[in-house]
């Protein structure tokens, strides 16, 4: 029923989904170079209409015109390409594709070009607290790392990929504190402290999921602060004193059990000394005593007979 509920709530991809792809674009190094050539040519001829007469330097005049005009379209496509962005190529409001090469680029004059961060980033998530599974308040954060693997989602999927990114993440890190204890109530139980491993693994599957319709790829995830709520901390912590103490007392009476039995089978065994009935539980007595007590024990020298 959890799962069911949680996969519910995973945000969903628009109908009309976009999808990257590459745009079309030359060399910019090239087009720079054109574009130079072409100031240098307008300059040129607005020299040479300047020292005609009146018909031909109007005719000059728009030709010069129209070659400042072409070149600056020409500088005007230019794109810079660093490392680390993309560049998503819009014209008159339709995705036409995305630049990922390095370095100087061209491509229409007319299209919108939107940087996109394409790094590797860290993102802490906010300290929540939460009830866990078994209703205890604790205080619970994440660390996810990730990347903007499809520039086109990233961009028109969402309003805000980065703050997309944090508000999934905070949901999902709350909702794997809620579905799991603190400690562990059982052997095959899962529990946010007893099992780290399996829990970052689930929460960044989680993570995933809910990040995916933003094009965002998630690479790692870890919980950074996990611990009971300020108000139930001493109370938390005598308790699991008390299961401390309580384990490693059975752990002791287990041992000194054993002790016991080894040293009336070695009596028997070695005939060393034949005990009856009430003297064998007197013995046993006197070494759980012994072994079991938390102080040393002062012993008592019997120099008389056996019975006495």
């Amino acid at each position: 029923m959890t799962i069911q509920t949680a996969a519910a709530a995973i945000p969903q991809p628009p109908d009309q989904q976009v999808t990257e792809h590459e745009a079309r674009f030359l060399p910019g190094l090239r087009m720079l170079v054109l574009g130079i050539a072409g100031l240098l040519a307008g300059v040129a001829v607005a020299v040479v209409a300047s020292r005609q007469g009146h018909g031909a330097a109007v005719a000059l005049g728009l030709v010069c015109a129209l070659i400042f005009l072409a070149s600056a379209l020409v500088l005007g496509g230019l794109t810079p390409v660093v490392p680390g962005r993309a560049r998503v190529v819009q014209l008159f409001g339709r995705y036409r594709g995305t630049i990922r090469d390095q370095g100087l680029q061209w491509v229409n004059p007319f299209t919108r070009r939107i940087a996109v961060s394409t790094r590797i980033r860290n993102q802490e998530s906010a300290q929540a607290k939460v009830n866990d599974a078994g209703g205890n308040p604790i205080e619970i954060a994440a660390v996810v790392v990730w990347q903007v693997a499809d520039t086109a989602r990233a961009t028109y999927s969402v309003d805000d990929y980065t703050q997309f990114v944090t508000i999934q993440t905070e949901t999902a890190v709350r909702h794997i504190a809620s579905s799991y204890p603190y400690t562990s109530r059982g052997e095959d139980e899962l529990a946010l402290r007893d099992n780290a491993d399996e829990i970052t693994g689930e929460l960044s599957t989680e993570i995933a999921a809910r990040v995916a319709p933003a094009g965002v790829r998630i690479i790692e995830s870890r919980l950074t602060r996990l611990s009971y709520a300020p108000e139930i901390a001493q109370a938390m912590l005598r308790q699991q004193q008390a299961s401390a103490v309580v384990g490693a007392r059975q752990r002791i009476v287990e041992g000194a059990v054993g002790m016991v039995q080894l040293a009336l089978q070695r009596l028997q065994d070695e005939d060393v000394v034949e005990l009856d009935e009430e003297r064998k539980a007197s013995m046993v007595s006197n070494l759980l005593v012994v072994l079991c007590s938390e102080q040393a024990t002062q012993p008592i020298v019997n120099t008389g007979t056996l019975y006495q």
